[in-house]
């Protein structure tokens, strides 16, 4: 049960890490992508593990309690991990996005990237926190 758990938790940071990596390069290619992570490496790795820490405490609690367990924190702080790594590249859309209105928004994301990276480690750590809780919960007799 642990290992299953471990391996989804790994699965989860790795996809994040993919996701982040997939879209920065369909943005401006790969070598940006690799200087965008080396630059930010320590946000960007420290959302995917929470993320998949939020992965692997999920599925151990799924697994040891055999009742649903709140998607809906897992879902929105993996959302906002992934909001938050991405914004670190997302004022580059503006070179593919004329449209005034589009182009300001992601100026915005992008003069608010370190804020938008501490969010989502927040967000990471309440629902690592929230899990948590709910396995220590189930697990009182």
């Amino acid at each position: 049960m642990i290992f299953r758990s471990t391996i989804k938790g790994l699965a989860g940071t790795a996809a994040l890490l993919g996701v982040y990596f997939g879209i920065v390069t369909l943005v401006s290619g790969w070598s940006f992508a690799i200087s965008q992570f080396s630059q930010s490496w320590y946000f960007v790795a420290g959302l995917a593990i929470g993320f998949g820490i939020q992965i692997g405490l999920y599925s151990y609690l799924k697994s040891a309690v055999r009742k649903g367990a709140s998607k809906s924190v897992v879902a929105v702080s993996g959302t906002t991990s992934t909001v938050a790594m991405i914004s670190c590249c997302a004022h580059y859309l503006t070179n593919m996005l004329p449209i005034v209105g589009i182009a300001g928004v992601i100026t915005l994301i992008g003069q608010y990237q370190t804020e938008l990276f501490w969010f989502g480690i927040i967000a990471n750590a309440i629902g690592i926190g929230y899990i948590a809780n709910r396995i220590i919960k189930f697990s009182k007799p």
